[in-house]
């Protein structure tokens, strides 16, 4: 009662904004698109890297890893912070430390000190999975949250679209060094404005009643938070987890691929320079966005011209994404680099589309209070199979090549969708009239 009497109180003082729930999203994503901005910087950096720091392929693929291992360690940890004591401070409390770290990456002498960094920036880094699935939850209806979830999943990818321009442009005027700072004061600058200007649905002074009573139009009971292993010990039970938790692992592969090692792929078995890196390595990120929004609208038409149920839609829209997967295989029989880029570009589409409908089923089968904490979850399932990958990679690339790993990652996801259908589907079970 206290709650709701606050919210009337706020709402007859402040000027209301149309919408805010999206403006709210806008802002947690901004963040997000800094965060694979200051992430994303290693791989854009690692050719002058390798030679500055004397680095093997190996050694910088332990350095990977190290940031792979504490994100995976993390996440659960970091969601579970987030759901008891709540998305604004506990964002707030990581990505200040995540800003402050990239910064510190400037005085890295050695491969060994980068790679003591890069694992304290991914434990902080790691609050960015559950952080999305807990926005969503907190500020959108059910009805609505595949699509915020669509819409999410674009601060994912184009942090990362946009990393190579800006750490090339900042590399060339401040050198390498120069590059990690300046992504990490642009980091801190976001800090400030989440600071000032996120605040719960309950306490945002700007959020209309009408506003506040569509989110909350679906009445999900507030349940009592959970210690953190408890609440474990209650998802191990749930066969729903496994099917998000096990297509998480196989489909994250490639997104490591994306992210950390394109860019050594384009230079080493490309023959492309830096500037060429830059000028074509941010597409395979430009169609991850194109298919984080897509995804969400595509549950849309499954659920109309299928009639499935929201849960189904969903389950459909993922499956589409594994198939589009396959697309990585041919990456290895193609001579051209520029087909060889949009072949990726085709993988990073359907490698979103399947990440956002993966969010969008944890907020759809799960209780609020453990909604950061499943995401955690299945972030710590995926960035296990991140690890793993990228220490095969650093162990056989310089020998075999990529090409293996390129087909290997094409059928991944495909074993992937014969989970979520056999785990998540629904069977015999109509769409509601409000979908």
């Amino acid at each position: 009662m206290s709650v709701e009497i606050s919210q009337t109180v706020a709402h007859s003082t402040r000027r209301k904004f149309k919408s805010l729930r999206w403006w709210m999203l806008a802002l947690f994503l901004l963040g997000v698109t800094v965060n694979y901005i200051t992430r994303n910087s290693l791989g854009i950096l690692a050719p002058e890297l390798k030679t500055s720091l004397n680095m093997t392929t190996e050694q910088y693929s332990w350095v990977v890893a190290s940031f792979q291992l504490a994100y995976t360690v993390f996440q659960p940890i970091c969601g579970w912070l987030i759901d008891v004591i709540g998305l604004k401070m506990g964002f707030l409390i990581c990505a200040s430390i995540w800003a402050v770290v990239c910064m510190l990456h400037a005085g890295a002498g050695t491969w060994v000190q980068l790679a003591i960094l890069r694992f304290f920036m991914g434990g902080a880094e790691a609050a960015a999975t559950p952080g999305n699935a807990k926005a969503i939850s907190d500020w959108f209806p059910k009805k609505e949250r595949p699509i915020a979830a669509g819409w999410a999943g674009v601060g994912f990818s184009i942090g990362a679209m946009l990393a190579p321009p800006i750490i090339v442009i900042a590399h060339v005027s401040f050198g390498w060094q120069g590059a990690f700072l300046f992504s990490g004061a642009l980091a801190l600058v976001w800090v400030v404005l989440w600071w000032v200007f996120y605040h719960s649905p309950q306490q945002h002074p700007n959020l209309s009643q009408k506003e506040f009573d569509l989110i909350h139009e679906d009445n999900e009971p507030v349940l009592p938070k959970l210690p953190f292993f408890k609440s474990l010990a209650i998802l191990c039970k749930n066969k729903k987890f496994y099917g998000i938790a096990i297509p998480a692992f196989l489909a994250e592969p490639a997104w490591a691929v994306f992210s950390f090692w394109v860019p050594l792929y384009l230079a080493t078995e490309r023959g492309m320079d830096l500037k060429q890196i830059a000028m074509f390595a941010w597409l395979p990120f430009l169609a991850a966005d194109i298919g984080s929004v897509a995804s969400g609208y595509l549950t849309t038409l499954y659920r109309k011209w299928f009639g499935f149920t929201r849960v189904n839609s969903v389950v459909a829209s993922s499956v589409t994404g594994a198939f589009m997967m396959v697309s990585l295989a041919f990456v290895a029989i193609t001579k051209d680099p520029y087909i060889a880029i949009a072949l990726i570009s085709v993988g990073g589409f359907g490698h979103q589309v399947i990440s956002c409908m993966l969010s969008a089923l944890v907020v759809e089968s799960f209780d609020k209070n453990q909604m950061a904490t499943v995401n955690g979850m299945r972030g710590s399932s995926a960035w296990i199979a991140s690890f793993l990958f990228t220490l095969l990679i650093g162990a056989v690339s310089d020998t075999i090549g990529f090409n293996p790993l390129f087909v290997a990652m094409g059928f991944f996801d495909l074993i992937g969708a014969m989970f979520l259908i056999g785990l998540i589907a629904e069977r015999g079970k109509k769409p509601s009239p409000s979908v």
